[in-house]
């Protein structure tokens, strides 16, 4: 498991092609995807699944059981419609085996709706292009601005005229892809927007090709680096890698291929 500290938020988590993909953000009890079920995913309340994929979900009945065990709070499951059925056949199943009748929360989400975690946070899903069905996820913050520029004497007539001056904006913080093909970029133009975008890049280099990485419904580096100063983001973390290769490989490569402006924006997890 890796930490990053950034933008007033803590991320920490792991993630490799084929073996397991796991982030929470700590300050706000948000995890997405569950890997296998890992400890440092347990004491979080929103749990967001991308995709059906076991490294991606296979944890959910053991995150399940770990919040039953230790008399936490039922988890809130939010994923894909396909899944829900499917997922509660499995919990039912181990409930039976284990003779313990557990709860939870599952809840079928669609791309665009907001779902409000507090007054101030909520998630948006955005589509992906996987394998099978998925989804992306956004977290945004509410804040209040102008309706448009004015002096602070124009702001002082108009409320003592109890005018509403402001109007409420919905600011991208951390967008999280899961697995999907490159043109998750073009879903929803508030990802380019995110102040940090996690996302997945499963190849680079020769040892399998671009054609290869579509086929998969995944990425190779080679697809996204002509798009990387089109990003608005501040930093964009590369999640996903195949288990051919290493970090430090990775890390060499985007050395090469990225000018100081970009390489401080980009870093692989």
């Amino acid at each position: 498991m890796k930490e990053r500290k950034i933008a007033g938020l803590t991320i920490k988590g792991t993630s490799w092609a084929g073996t397991g993909t796991c982030f929470v953000l700590p300050e706000h009890k948000l995890c997405f995807d569950v890997a296998q079920g890992l400890p440092f995913a347990y004491g979080m309340k929103h749990y967001f699944i991308t995709h059906a994929h076991m490294d991606h979900a296979g944890g959910i009945p053991y995150i399940i059981s770990q919040k039953a065990l230790n008399k936490m709070p039922p988890p809130r499951f939010y994923m894909p419609s396909y899944m829900i059925e499917p997922m509660k056949q499995i919990i039912q199943t181990w409930s039976q085996l284990e003779g313990h009748q557990y709860q939870y929360d599952f809840l079928a989400v669609q791309p665009d709706n907001y779902y409000p975690l507090n007054e101030h946070y909520g998630i948006k899903p955005f589509p992906t292009a996987h394998r099978i069905p998925s989804l992306g996820y956004t977290l945004f913050q509410k804040r209040k601005k102008l309706i448009h520029p004015m002096s602070q004497k124009e702001i002082l007539e108009r409320k003592a005229k109890g005018e509403n001056l402001e109007k409420e904006v919905l600011v991208p913080l951390f967008s999280f892809t899961g697995d999907t093909r490159i043109e998750f970029l073009k879903a929803r133009p508030w990802i380019a927007q995110s102040k940090i975008l996690m996302m997945e890049v499963t190849y680079f280099g020769h040892k399998k090709s671009i054609s290869h990485a579509r086929q998969w419904g995944h990425i190779h580096l080679d697809e996204l680096l002509p798009l990387l100063p089109s990003l608005q983001c501040e930093k964009i973390f590369l999640i996903h890698l195949s288990t051919r290769h290493t970090l430090e490989e990775l890390n060499a490569v985007l050395d090469q291929k990225l000018p100081p402006e970009l390489r401080q924006k980009v870093e692989a997890f």
